[in-house]
């Protein structure tokens, strides 16, 4: 498995502290992001998911605890915008660069409005897609929203 991606090298240019963690990745289970957590052995919680969603048909990335649902209303209000719903999954392939089950919000093709829920920045580190599947980056919540330019709200779902 190679373990340099767009991703990676977006955060070494930009400075960031982060370790890689890879696992055996199973596109056939329920939720790809509590099998990473079983596979890291970490919470679920601790893994965030890469949403890919239009605003106001417009593409943006929705960052969220793999173990929740996101509230579309939730990320559509964060990021000023009326509506939100997600990217066909061709479309989101298409806008990052990257596949379904490897989308990283790091190093995508074209920069987007980014979301990423609150409760990242409750934790020391979380885990994030580092652009290929089976491949988790682990840094702090803060230093992601940094380099993202992100919107930090509350976007899960009540």
């Amino acid at each position: 498995m190679a373990q340099a991606t767009r991703a990676t090298k977006a955060l070494e240019q930009a400075g960031i502290r982060f370790e890689l963690r890879s696992y055996e990745y199973d596109p056939d289970a329920d939720s790809i992001g509590q099998a990473a957590a079983s596979a890291l052995g970490v919470e679920p919680a601790q893994v965030f998911k890469t949403l890919m969603v239009l605003i106001d048909g417009k593409p943006a990335c929705a960052i969220a605890p793999s173990d929740g649902e996101v509230s579309m209303k939730r990320v559509a209000a964060a990021l000023g915008a009326k509506s939100a719903t997600m990217m066909r999954p061709g479309d989101a392939e298409r806008l990052t660069g990257y596949k379904v089950g490897g989308i990283s919000p790091f190093g995508q093709m074209k920069r987007v409005a980014v979301v990423i829920d609150e409760t990242a920045l409750l934790w020391d580190a979380i885990f994030i897609n580092g652009g290929q599947r089976g491949l988790q980056v682990h840094l702090a919540g803060t230093d992601a929203a940094r380099l993202l330019d992100a919107v930090v709200a509350d976007i899960s779902a009540a």
